[in-house]
């Protein structure tokens, strides 16, 4: 079922619809498919379409849902009773 979702984080960097010189940021994070993304995708087109705040431009990370587990070696060694 979450075969090929990632958890993507979205910087988006939007121009203030009052002082468009000034730029914010605001965070989205969700489970997408890569490499098209169609729910950010939604959301974007979401924010062109409803908000008032231009977009400046979009930072995308992700990270695979299942992964290989990473098991690290201990350094000492104990016996319990």
């Amino acid at each position: 079922m979450l075969d090929g979702y990632r958890l993507v984080t979205a910087e988006i960097l939007y121009r203030m619809p009052d002082h468009p010189a000034i730029v914010q940021t605001f965070i989205w994070q969700e489970y997408d498919l890569e490499p098209k993304f169609p729910a950010l995708s939604k959301f974007l087109a979401f924010w062109e379409k409803n908000l008032e705040g231009p977009l400046h431009s979009v930072r995308i990370a992700t990270k695979r849902v299942i992964s290989p587990a990473e098991f690290p070696y201990a350094d000492y060694m104990a016996t319990l009773h």
